[in-house]
């Protein structure tokens, strides 16, 4: 593991990307979904750096694995309520797109870095 912070991770930098995006697309949506939609979106978003972040601040490699691995559970929660945004029509296909893109590139840069650390302990 060569990164000395957490902050020198891609995987955690494009995670906060997505955590900005998530957060100006609810922002849109119906005021009724507070507690519901948007509430469980933006916490599955967070979720994402917040394990990197914890994880690599861990002491063993392979606790930083499995905190990679609930970050990575936590980027398919998002694509999927996003997915569900686009079906009820709060998310057009056109924003939600960019974000489809950022999502998959996000869980490449995951697999890899979870990649690298098997058999590393």
């Amino acid at each position: 593991m060569t990164a000395k912070n957490f902050k020198d991770l891609v995987a955690w930098q494009k995670a906060m990307d997505l955590v900005e995006i998530v957060y100006r697309l609810t922002k849109l949506f119906p005021v009724d979904e507070r507690f519901g939609l948007t509430s469980q979106l933006r916490r599955a978003a967070v979720s994402i750096p917040s394990n990197i972040a914890e994880g690599q601040g861990r002491n063993s490699i392979s606790e930083f694995g499995r905190f990679l691995s609930i970050a990575y559970a936590s980027l398919r929660e998002v694509e999927t309520q996003l997915l569900i945004a686009v079906r009820l029509e709060y998310v057009s296909q056109s924003d939600f797109q960019p974000v489809q893109e950022l999502c998959d590139e996000t869980g490449r840069i995951l697999n890899g870095l979870m990649n690298s650390l098997k058999g590393k302990e």
